[in-house]
């Protein structure tokens, strides 16, 4: 596994906030979108990933650690862009996760999972969202969002159909809201820190997008 650390990104839709960036090899291969319409793999971000996968950019683990502890109080950060929790494919390494989760204390540090919902990897997500760090569980759509938001460990993300604006229910009578960022252009991730909030009841919709936007939207229709 490697990861890189910038303390403020050129992501446009995240604004200027410190980001990291982990190695392909933390993504599970069970992920709908594994190398098949992922947002990651197009574009200066793709470019990006490319390059902390071979190794060019990256950061000891203790030394990004130090990093986060660096940051300010209640500083809003986003961890991966690209890549998944700590630990090869479908397995959250916890020793690491827990590392992460001290070395955030009294920050905002928030992140997405798409990794398989095993019985440690409950255990491990549901620690962290107690303690401080927000890990978002990944819905493919709707109806695997509410199986999702009914596991009661953590807030829950949806990927939606492209034509979805402001608001809905999901099956199971869920709130499905949009994600501010797509809703309006001029919004920035660092304005808005909704998907840090563990606490929120909502679920967040980002509508399929990418350079694969069209695929994803067929998607999420059949899985």
């Amino acid at each position: 596994m490697n990861i890189h650390f910038q303390l403020s990104t050129a992501n446009e839709k995240l604004g200027p906030m410190p980001v990291t960036t982990s190695s392909r090899d933390t993504c599970p291969r069970s992920c709908p979108f594994y190398n098949n319409g992922c947002y990651a793999n197009a574009g200066r971000l793709r470019i990006h990933w490319k390059h902390v996968d071979e190794g060019k950019y990256t950061i000891a683990w203790r030394d990004f650690l130090a990093e986060i502890r660096k940051l300010p109080s209640n500083y809003l950060w986003r961890h991966n862009q690209a890549g998944d929790l700590a630990g090869n494919d479908s397995k959250i390494n916890f020793r690491m996760l827990k590392e992460l989760v001290g070395a955030n204390k009294g920050r905002k540090g928030y992140t997405y999972t798409h990794k398989p919902l095993t019985a440690d990897n409950k255990r491990a997500i549901k620690y962290a969202n107690e303690n401080g760090f927000t890990i978002n569980l990944s819905g493919n759509n709707m109806k695997h969002a509410d199986e999702l938001k009914a596991l009661n460990i953590g807030p829950v993300v949806a990927v939606m159909p492209r034509d979805f604006k402001g608001q809905c229910k999901t099956p199971a009578g869920n709130t499905v809201i949009q994600c501010m960022a797509m809703k309006d252009e001029s919004m920035q991730c660092y304005r808005c820190g909704l998907c840090q909030r563990a606490d929120r009841k909502a679920i967040i919709g980002f509508n399929a997008h990418g350079y694969a936007r069209e695929k994803v939207n067929e998607m999420i229709q059949r899985i």
